[in-house]
């Protein structure tokens, strides 16, 4: 009886190591398109439009938005003026922008931030910074001073 026994465990052991072929695991991560935004979006999710005022020039270059978060498109070393009083995260409950609004003209940079929301120095003074105009999201290379 044992013999058996031990062919029917030899001929399981075969029928279910033959059947297991290995597959490779599958990752696909997706971040979409850039928000569409008059004025830039926020460089953490949910990626809301962020308000006029809150970037400065720095973040725009040739009249588009260089991204932040995921659709960052900035150079290395990269930091550009925000006016973080615009930022929810430190209170700001104001209205946010609404297409056709006028363009900001007074920016008044407090902070520097990289584009993924890491705050540094921009190695420049936001003084006299003067405003890129109304923008959309996305965007091409380039923007602020390294």
């Amino acid at each position: 009886m044992s013999y058996w026994k031990v062919l029917a465990a030899c001929a399981l052991s075969v029928g279910l190591f033959a059947g297991n072929s290995a597959a490779p695991a599958q990752i696909s991560v997706g971040i979409g398109i850039a928000p569409e935004c008059p004025y830039g979006y926020y460089d953490y999710a949910p990626y809301n439009c962020s308000p006029y005022g809150y970037y400065g020039p720095d973040w725009f270059n040739g009249g588009l938005f260089i991204g932040a978060g995921p659709w960052f498109h900035g150079g290395r070393g990269f930091y550009g003026h925000v006016d973080n009083r615009y930022d929810p995260h430190n209170g700001y409950a104001g209205p946010m922008p609404a297409r056709g609004d006028r363009a900001f003209n007074h920016f008044q940079g407090n902070e520097a931030r990289d584009g993924q929301g890491h705050v540094g120095t921009a190695g420049h003074s936001a003084a006299g910074e003067h405003s890129a105009g109304a923008q959309r999201g996305g965007g091409g290379r380039g923007g602020g001073h390294r």
